[in-house]
C-alpha cells in the first residue's frame, strides 16, 4: 500500500532565516498553532545516544519555537508534551521526562515572564508528580497577567478524556437544571472542554514523519490545517517552524464555502 507523502513547503530550504521571516505575512498568521512534538527517541537512537538526550534536545526545539511564535505575534501555541498514553513507557523514562519538565520550567520561566508569555496547562494535572504540579501551577500563577503569546502545554492530556469529561460536566448541569438539553450547541460544548476560551487551532504540526493526530485535541481539530514533516522534533527549530507557517499561508481555508466565495471576500 502506498503511503501519503508528508506536506512540504515549496520554498527552498537554503533560504537564510532572515529571508524566511521576511516572507511570512504577518496579516495571515494562524491565531493558534498546535504541535505534536514527536521523534525524540528516534533522534537519540540514530546517534547512539540514550533517549534522555533526545528529550533534552527536544526541549531546545520547544524553546526556539516558543520564541519564534512570540516574536511573530502568534496568539496561542499548544504543545503536546505528555499524553495519557505515555504512562505506558518505561518508568525510568517517565521519571526522566518529569524531571526534565521541572528543570525546563524553572530555567525558562524568567524568560517567559520577561516576554509577557502566559502559561496555561491542560490535562489531568493533579495526577502528575507533586514537583511537576507545583512548578506548573507556579508558572500559571506568575504569568497570568501576560498579554503576549498564550503557551498552552498539554500534560497528561488525551482528546477522548477531554471530551468525556466535558460530557460529564454538561450532564451534571442538565441534572441540576442549569442546562436544558435543547440549549446545548457546539459553542456551549466547546466551553466545557479544557481549551475553553481558546480559538480552535488553525494549524497542527506533527514532526517525525507520522501521519496521525494521536488522541490530541480531537474536537478542536475539526477544521485545522495539518502539516506533517519527516523532521524529528529535536531538529525542528525556527527554520522548520517558519517553513510550516509559509506552507499554511499558501492554503485556502474554505470552511464549507466554495473557492469562489472565499476569493470573493466572504469570511473564512
Amino acid at each position: 500500500m502506498s503511503r501519503a507523502l508528508p506536506v512540504r513547503s515549496s520554498l527552498p530550504a537554503p533560504l537564510p532565516l532572515e529571508e524566511l521571516v521576511r516572507r511570512v505575512d504577518r496579516q495571515r498568521l494562524p491565531h493558534h498553532v498546535a504541535i505534536i512534538m514527536d521523534g525524540n527517541g528516534r533522534w537519540a537512537r540514530q546517534r547512539g545516544l540514550p533517549r534522555v538526550s533526545g528529550h533534552r534536545e527536544g526541549a531546545e526545539s520547544a524553546r526556539e519555537v516558543i520564541a519564534q511564535a512570540a516574536e511573530l505575534g502568534i496568539k496561542a501555541l499548544t504543545l503536546f508534551a505528555f499524553s495519557v498514553e505515555n504512562w505506558r513507557r518505561p518508568q525510568e523514562e517517565i521519571d526522566t521526562l518529569m524531571d526534565l519538565l521541572v528543570r525546563h520550567i524553572r530555567k525558562e520561566l524568567p524568560t517567559l515572564l520577561r516576554h509577557k508569555i502566559r502559561v496555561r496547562a491542560i490535562g489531568a494535572i493533579d495526577a502528575l508528580p507533586l514537583a511537576v504540579r507545583r512548578w506548573v501551577r507556579k508558572a500559571e500563577e506568575e504569568s497570568r497577567r501576560g498579554h503576549g503569546l498564550l503557551l498552552n502545554v498539554a500534560l497528561n492530556y488525551g482528546g477522548r478524556s477531554d471530551i468525556l469529561e466535558a460530557v460529564r460536566t454538561l450532564l451534571r448541569e442538565v441534572q441540576t437544571g442549569k442546562l436544558h438539553p435543547e440549549k446545548l450547541d457546539e459553542p456551549r460544548f466547546a466551553s466545557a472542554l479544557q481549551t475553553a476560551g481558546l480559538p480552535d487551532p488553525d494549524l497542527l504540526i506533527r514532526t517525525s514523519g507520522e501521519h496521525r493526530v494521536s488522541n490530541f485535541l480531537l474536537w478542536q481539530l475539526a477544521y485545522t490545517e495539518l502539516y506533517f514533516t519527516d523532521t524529528l522534533w529535536p531538529d525542528f527549530r525556527r527554520r522548520e517552524f517558519l517553513l510550516a507557517l509559509l506552507d499554511y499561508q499558501q492554503r485556502e481555508r474554505r470552511f464549507g464555502l466554495t473557492g469562489e466565495q472565499v476569493q470573493g471576500g466572504r469570511p473564512a
